[in-house]
């Protein structure tokens, strides 16, 4: 037993500086992009396309379940968005709240015959299909209850332009976010078949009209973790994996894609939580497998403001499901994609990446914490030892916290007060005391809900934008 904890504590070593090691080497890509990215942000001229007419049209989908809420201020925030031509389409999944009355209420949507969908997916049932002349690119779909895979597949179905953009019911969009993304996909339009943007925790701003108007960090303790977590993960991981076109995930919350590159690889798989990284991966498979030129984009400056879990019972049903879907993904198709040449970046780099330090994470994590305590039971090592490993793990993800925030003071400013700065400082070193452990177990037990076939949506708190209440919702 002493030279197995001998052995498994020295590869625990080892595995925790591989893995910080390849953090800070993406972040390292992420730093020598940024700096294009600022200049093009600084010099580019992309509001003019607000009213070009060569700026392609986009179908904005939106699923929503249960979302009394916040649909209506998202909504809102997606009529009033500063750009050309496109199309707001709604999904109601079934919901059993509010949500289809209040739209229909609000936007005076009637019933109509004129329109249908193409069929392209297949979906759930559609019940109705709901319109208002006033409003011409707002359309309303009421349909059974199929998950939000089966909602983005019915948007498709109804949408009339080639670019789709999926955004989720508690999310609001900056008013030029589409129209950054679109100067992305007009550097290359025949390439780019997806391009995800920034998400930006939203609890604490000022919301007006749909509208976020006035910034404002988090004033409670878990929004406030996940905040620094978000620019850490988008700023500091998302725009170096873009880099190498090695992007695995392009966020719910807001992403743009292709429409007829999306309908080719099935449209958005069904029947359990994943599908933003599913779809991802099924577009890398299907371009590279028929040597197709492509890339996988990220734009940081496109921002999507969202909520964030505010308690540890909804935090956790989120985190747990993120990891259940990973897992799935990557059962389905790390064992025909890793490491193979064909794959290129993404099956030689980016999935075995993701097998060994995101999905296999928390079984390291536990086994080397638990090697640990064997060593102090056994007399093996001393409090010495233990302390310094435990700071240069604590150092090194501290130096990775704070590139992430040395991006944002570079080329975004969202936080321009220096008290906002000293804050997620703060709690970029606080979120190493017990909150990134506690994200290793509700991962672990994700597996466990996925080994024992429950892939439920999860229970999840929405919060009105007007600050009027709030509502759990389970799906």
């Amino acid at each position: 037993m002493r030279e197995f904890l001998l052995y498994y504590g020295i590869f625990a070593i080892y595995y925790v500086v591989a893995i910080n090691s390849l953090y800070f080497i993406i972040m390292m890509f992420s730093f020598k992009n940024i700096m294009s990215i600022l200049k093009n942000s600084i010099y580019s001229r992309f509001q003019t396309l607000s009213g070009s007419e060569y700026v392609p049209p986009i179908s904005i989908l939106v699923p929503a379940y249960n979302e009394e809420l916040t649909i209506i201020e998202n909504v809102r925030s997606l009529l009033s968005l500063n750009y050309p031509r496109y199309e707001v389409i709604v999904v109601n999944d079934g919901s059993k709240d509010g949500t289809l009355q209040v739209l229909m209420e609000e936007f005076q949507l009637a019933a109509t015959a004129q329109l249908s969908t193409n069929r392209v997916l297949t979906t759930s049932k559609i019940r109705g299909i709901y319109h208002n002349p006033a409003y011409p690119n707002l359309y309303l779909i009421d349909k059974e209850n199929g998950g939000k895979a089966d909602s983005l597949n019915a948007g498709i179905n109804l949408s009339h332009y080639p670019l789709i953009a999926s955004i989720d019911a508690d999310s609001l969009l900056e008013k030029d976010a589409l129209i950054r993304i679109a100067k992305v996909y007009m550097e290359n339009p025949e390439e780019t078949v997806a391009i995800g943007g920034d998400i930006r925790i939203a609890n604490g701003c000022k919301i007006e009209n749909g509208v976020v108007s006035e910034i404002r960090l988090p004033d409670k303790f878990l929004p406030m973790l996940q905040c620094v977590e978000y620019l850490k993960a988008f700023l500091g991981g998302r725009i170096g994996w873009s880099a190498i076109n090695g992007l695995i995930i392009v966020s719910g919350a807001f992403g743009v894609f292709r429409k007829d590159y999306v309908v080719k690889v099935g449209g958005y798989r069904e029947g359990y939580p994943g599908e933003d990284m599913n779809i991802i991966i099924k577009l890398h498979k299907y371009m590279l497998e028929n040597k197709l030129p492509y890339r996988v984009a990220f734009c940081p400056d496109a921002v999507c403001w969202t909520q964030a879990p505010d308690t540890l019972k909804i935090l956790a049903s989120q985190r747990r499901r993120w990891g259940r879907g990973n897992l799935k993904n990557m059962i389905e198709y790390g064992k025909n994609m890793v490491l193979q040449p064909k794959y290129k970046v993404f099956g030689m780099l980016t999935l075995p990446f993701n097998i060994l330090f995101e999905t296999l994470n928390p079984y390291f994590r536990i086994t080397g914490l638990l090697a640990l305590v064997g060593y102090t039971l056994m007399d093996m090592t001393n409090s010495h030892v233990l302390l310094i490993y435990g700071l240069i793990n604590i150092l090194y993800g501290l130096l990775l916290g704070v590139g992430s925030l040395l991006l944002e003071e570079i080329a975004f400013r969202r936080y321009p007060r220096i008290r906002d700065s000293v804050k997620m400082l703060f709690y970029t070193i606080l979120m190493f005391f017990g909150y990134r452990q506690i994200g290793v177990v509700w991962r672990f037990l994700g597996h466990i809900e996925f080994l024992r076939n429950n892939n439920t949506w999860g229970t999840m708190t929405r919060t009105s934008w007007k600050v009027e209440g709030k509502k759990t919702i389970s799906g």
